[in-house]
């Protein structure tokens, strides 16, 4: 795994800050807390791209229960640090979701704004169940309501990239969450 002491992206320095060993044990064990609340209902889980991706694969790893997976893609960031504010479908999902129970499969929360888009999406669908997981929680950055099932890590109002999440594209090969070096 690429997991570099340090990287630059446009000029800015990130160092380790979630190492990949915390969050292998993180993901292990909410895969079996899933195993637990979601046995004997098939549940289909949507990821949320692109920074979902590993996050999700990784997870599929850990849950021993009978699931779908499907895919949505979003725009809201851009190359920027920061959300524009608008929230735009690019893909939507391809199964049938009327009936099913939904995990929205997230990198991360912060606003909430893109996260509250997708479960208003998933409603009009009419899902048995509805429930968000997220690697990463930004509590303090979080403006509009949100109710998230399953956090790995609450993390402060910071910038990271790695393991899926990135800067302008870039980073998202990382194995482990950096931060902005003078955030941590």
């Amino acid at each position: 795994m690429f997991t570099p002491d340090s990287i630059d992206v446009k000029d800015e320095r990130f160092i380790p800050f979630i190492s990949q060993e915390q969050i292998a044990a993180r993901i292990s064990l909410m895969g079996k807390q899933l195993d637990r609340d979601y046995k004997d209902l098939n549940p289909i889980f949507i990821g949320v791209l692109n920074g979902s991706f590993i996050f999700l694969a990784d997870l599929m790893r850990h849950v021993q229960i009978p699931c779908e997976v499907d895919f949505v893609k979003l725009s809201s960031y851009g190359d920027q640090k920061v959300s524009s504010g608008n929230v735009t479908t690019l893909k939507k999902v391809d199964a049938r979701l009327e009936g099913r129970h939904i995990i929205l499969v997230e990198d991360i929360v912060d606003t909430g704004l893109s996260i509250n888009y997708m479960l208003d999406q998933m409603k009009a669908h009419k899902p048995a169940s509805l429930a968000v997981i997220t690697l990463l929680h930004k509590k303090e950055a979080t403006v509009h309501p949100v109710t998230l099932e399953y956090v790995g890590f609450e993390i402060p109002n910071a910038f990271v990239l790695g393991y899926g999440l990135d800067y302008a594209q870039q980073g998202r090969n990382l194995g482990q969450i950096y931060i902005l070096e003078n955030e941590k």
